[in-house]
Order: C-alpha cells, then sequence, then structure tokens
C-alpha cells in the first residue's frame, strides 16, 4: 500500500488547494499539497518534506484530521493521511503546481478534486471534519 500525507492548510478562513500539471497523472485535478511517504518516513515528516518541495515553506503540521483508504482503478491501493497545518513560515511557491488557490470551504465541492478526495472534501466543506485554527 502506498501512503500519502497531505496537508489542510488555512489563512485568512481560506484552504490552499493545487490543480495538477498537464504532464502529472490526473491532470487538471484538484488536489491539497502533499506527497507519498518515502521508505522510513512517519507521514508528518513526509508532509514537511513535500511542503518544502512543492511550496518552499517551513510548515509546523498540527494534528491529523483524517486517514482513509482508497484504490484508483488499476493501481494499488493507497491510504490518505490529512494533516491540520495551522501555520507557516515563507511565502508559498506555486511552480510545481499548474494553479492554485485559497479557497472558501464552502466553495471546495465546486472544484474537480481527484476522486480519492471527493468524500473527504465533502466534509470538510460541511464542516463534518473538525481542523484546528
Amino acid at each position: 500500500m502506498i501512503t500519502v500525507a497531505a496537508a489542510v492548510i488555512e489563512r485568512d478562513g481560506r484552504v490552499l488547494i493545487c490543480r495538477r500539471r498537464a504532464d502529472q497523472d490526473y491532470d487538471g485535478k484538484w488536489e491539497f499539497p502533499g506527497g507519498k511517504l518515502e521508505d522510513g518516513e512517519l507521514p508528518a515528516e513526509a508532509l514537511l518534506r513535500e511542503l518544502r518541495e512543492e511550496l518552499s515553506i517551513e510548515a509546523r503540521i498540527d494534528s491529523e484530521i483524517e486517514r482513509y483508504h482508497y484504490e484508483y482503478p488499476g493501481r494499488k491501493p493507497i491510504e490518505l493521511i490529512f494533516f491540520a497545518v495551522t501555520s507557516f513560515d515563507g511565502e508559498p511557491c506555486y511552480e510545481q503546481f499548474a494553479e492554485v488557490r485559497w479557497a472558501q470551504r464552502s466553495d471546495l465541492p465546486a472544484f474537480d478534486f481527484l476522486d480519492g478526495d471527493i468524500d473527504f472534501v465533502r466534509r470538510l466543506a460541511s464542516r463534518a471534519v473538525k481542523v484546528p485554527q
């Protein structure tokens, strides 16, 4: 199983979401920043590394929000682990993505998210998922 750590980064009441580039699998889909764990990494460590690589920020990882398994057709199952990021140093650099947005939670379901994120996005938008502020 592949494990993926993702960040729910909130600033001024908005959540950072990122759209995949045309040269990536599932191009044009929206996602939360993060990525796959490397051998021997803990999920929070992997997320810190990914946020440095993808956004050039030093994040403070807060609590785990939610985790679940998902399987895309024809692929290995994945475990998705979402963490709250309540603060970070630096201004995010967005060069790794086709587009980024700071979106209101209630607007998140209107974006074309990766299939594995859709149910989480609905819960996050409805505030059924508790995220530390």
